[in-house]
């Protein structure tokens, strides 16, 4: 039996920390709509050629080409076994366009509040050469400003400046959180919290869902 997963929650809720633990105790890949973008842009596949012409003319890619392009990465052999959506659906057109591919999929809403995300995304720091991540706050490099695993030097992303931070959870809220009651009424998302260590959360995604 496959485990098929669409993690939702606004950035900072610790969605890609989670799926990443749960991509390689389950065995399952993490999918990034993102990451699927640049892969087919970097091949220069037919998928990727239409998504950079849409881009380069600063356009948005359409939920169609999005949905043809995640239900092209789901043939895949490493999705036999289950694979974790991360970033898709967006929006309520994306998630009733993937209902119509009638795969058996668990929505995991995770539940945090906007001054724990705040704290999380405006401390966050990125190593420029390894891109490990660390926390000032909650989980502070050894030397400040330095990479405990590479010794690269750690910056602040662009969309981790408090304005940016702000503008990311309106759309959120606005766009993808409408999701939570589509998925409700379908009786297919389960709650969460988020708002703990990342060890704690996936204890409780164990239980939650047992990998068998």
């Amino acid at each position: 039996m496959s485990m098929n997963f669409i993690f939702l929650g606004p950035p900072g809720a610790g969605k890609g920390t989670l799926a990443a633990d749960v991509a390689e105790e389950y065995k399952i890949p993490q999918i990034s709509t993102g990451d699927i973008f640049r892969e087919n842009i970097k091949n220069q596949t037919e998928l990727g050629k239409k998504v950079k012409a849409i881009m380069d003319a600063g356009g948005l890619v359409s939920d169609d080409v999005v949905l043809e392009i995640v239900e092209d990465r789901l043939k895949k052999d490493d999705c036999k076994n289950g694979f974790i959506l991360d970033g898709f659906p967006r929006t309520i057109p994306q998630a009733e366009a993937f209902e119509k591919l009638g795969l058996d999929v668990k929505v995991v809403n995770f539940e945090v509040d906007n001054e724990l995300i705040i704290a999380r995304l405006s401390n966050r720091r990125v190593c420029k050469q390894c891109k490990a991540n660390f926390n000032v706050k909650f989980h502070p490099p050894v030397k400040e400003g330095i990479c405990d695993k590479c010794g690269g030097e750690l910056f602040t992303r662009e969309d981790d400046k408090l304005e940016s931070i702000t503008h990311r959870l309106e759309v959120y809220r606005k766009e993808t959180e409408p999701l939570i009651d589509f998925y409700k009424k379908l009786n297919k998302i389960t709650d969460i919290n988020s708002a703990r260590d990342s060890k704690e959360v996936l204890v409780d995604f164990r239980v939650l869902f047992p990998n068998k």
